[in-house]
């Protein structure tokens, strides 16, 4: 059994034989990795091969794989129940401890992605502003949901086009796209639109688009905009939430935002996401209110007990700034193997950072901030750094677009070892 084999077989069967499509290497090429099983910084394929992981699920393993504290929870949970579709107090213990450590959450409902929770924060959106566009920024992403899969068409702000197919010509008129990092345009769109404008998305550490971190300026007059036009704010926390923090950008900010949107870390691993906020739209979700959204599946054990398992662990070791540190010392040194390695005329390869986060790019006079800023020919240049290091046991996101993680696990040895093997494989790949 290996990798190519079992992806030949699963395209058979499943779209693109993958459930998710940036897990089959379309943005750097070759055949994905089958793994079977992970621990700590590590995971292993099929063949026995392991790999130092900085992919960590795209984020929710902030102690790494399998971490034993969590593990206990996940064995012990195994024997009380795997779903019960009716209430149990393990959702509620979750609930109570972020309402308890999050001053700007008054209530949170469960469900079992992201995509899912923004959905849903959407709807109480507009039931309680009885408005109907939405409003996003181009380089942020909320899953798959139609109308915040719109991206800018022309390039001007609010005229959108799909980035999906079967998406409604009224789904596109009614989401306004603005660049980020642009108050200008952001304030003629609002002062046209604001009226109708039932929501204002935004991830506050815009992290699928590279890590575009944005001015604390930039998003101040995002709210004060917001205030002025009494437009809900929602701040899409899957990845930041408990990961830059324990609070989160939101947190960092001062920022209380009127909805906000959790996943990945709450829980544990497993999928759980959730979405949040003040009272005044979280009592509009039914039963309570008009706003019908329900899951099977929503408040599933599993991710109620690890999600608790891991916030507290986080709350009282609070490991953010070891992470950060290892973060640093981590990615300067991999940014001097790659720029004595890897090398192409007048080009500089750098790191962007923040907390427990990071991205490699061609290194640019002024901040990347916003999409329309990063370098052309990013995506081959990094898809070549991908495979050179793949060889040699060092898997990270297989899109360069996508952010790397580090965790707990992810120790000084693991990292030298890591620094190890990247330097072989940018050694084979450079100096043939």
């Amino acid at each position: 059994m290996n990798s190519k084999d079992l992806f030949e077989r699963a395209k058979k069967v499943s779209p693109g034989g993958v459930h998710s499509p940036v897990r089959s290497f379309s943005s750097v090429g070759g055949t994905p990795v089958f793994f079977s099983h992970a621990d700590g910084a590590k995971m292993w394929d099929v063949e026995g091969k392991d790999y130092i992981d900085f992919c960590l699920s795209f984020g929710p393993l902030l102690f790494g794989h399998r971490h034993p504290d969590i593990a206990r929870v996940v064995h012990d949970t195994a024997d009380l129940a795997w779903t019960f579709g009716a209430c149990e107090p393990y959702s509620l213990e979750l609930a109570e401890f972020i309402t308890e450590k999050i001053p700007w959450v008054d209530k949170i409902r469960f469900v079992s992605s992201g995509t899912e929770a923004v959905m849903s924060a959407v709807r109480v959106a507009k039931a309680v502003t009885g408005r109907k566009k939405i409003l996003k920024f181009d380089g942020c992403y909320h899953g798959h949901l139609d109308s915040l899969l719109v991206k800018a068409g022309s390039g001007l702000a609010g005229e959108s086009s799909s980035d999906s197919a079967g998406i409604g010509e009224d789904i596109i008129r009614n989401t306004l796209v603005v660049p980020l990092d642009d108050e200008n345009l952001l304030e003629k769109v609002i002062r046209t639109e604001g009226e109708d404008i039932a929501l204002v998305a935004i991830e506050p550490l815009p992290a699928n688009y590279g890590l575009l971190i944005q001015r604390k300026e930039f998003l101040q007059k995002i709210v004060s905009l917001t205030k002025a036009y009494n437009i809900p704010l929602l701040f899409d926390e899957v990845i930041s939430g408990f990961r830059v923090g324990f609070g989160g950008m939101a947190g960092e900010l001062g920022i209380e935002p009127d909805l906000v949107c959790y996943g990945k870390i709450i829980g544990g691993g497993f999928p759980v996401g959730a979405y949040a906020g003040k009272a005044k739209f979280m009592d509009f979700v039914s039963p309570q209110g008009p706003v019908y959204q329900a899951g099977t599946l929503s408040g599933n054990p599993f991710g109620m007990r690890a999600g608790l398992a891991v916030l507290k662990k986080a709350y009282t070791e609070n490991p953010y700034t070891t992470l950060e540190n290892s973060n640093q010392y981590f990615t300067q040194e991999m940014i001097g193997l790659l720029n004595k390695y890897a090398y192409w005329d007048n080009f500089e390869w750098e790191a962007i950072t923040k907390a427990s986060l990071f991205w490699i790019k061609q290194k640019t006079e002024k901040e990347v901030r916003a999409i329309s800023s990063i370098p052309e020919g990013h995506k081959q240049k990094y898809a070549r750094i991908f495979h050179a290091i793949l060889k040699f046991g060092v898997y990270l996101a297989p899109s360069g677009y996508e952010v790397g993680f580090l965790s707990t696990e992810h120790t000084h040895s693991i990292l030298g070892e890591t620094l190890n093997r990247i330097e072989s494989g940018l050694k084979q790949e450079f100096l043939k």
